[in-house]
């Protein structure tokens, strides 16, 4: 199954994200067969959190996979939600 992990971060805490995000990238690359893809979203002028694309058996997986983030135990998430996501389309060809 593929899944979708909207990250929202805390404003109050964005200081944290240099000083963790070697712990983060190396985590990501580890976890490379699941986290299909993992980047950070933007306002108008700020990050304003993430986006993972992962493939997992269930939504518990994806919600340990969460936790075992280095940024997790900091306070930088403010929110996460994990989403169930379909492909339909994909490289110019529709899948459905």
């Amino acid at each position: 199954m593929h899944f979708a992990v909207l990250f929202e971060d805390n404003p109050a805490k964005s200081d944290l994200r240099q000083q963790h995000m070697q712990a983060h990238l190396a985590f990501l690359a580890e976890n490379a067969a699941q986290i299909l893809a993992a980047g950070p979203m933007f306002d108008a002028e700020q990050g304003a959190g993430g986006l993972w694309l992962v493939e997992a058996p269930d939504q518990d997986t994806v919600e340990a996979l969460v936790e075992a983030d280095p940024f997790w135990p900091t306070g930088l998430r403010a929110s996460v939600r994990v989403l169930e996501w379909r492909r339909v389309f994909a490289d110019g060809t529709r899948l459905i």
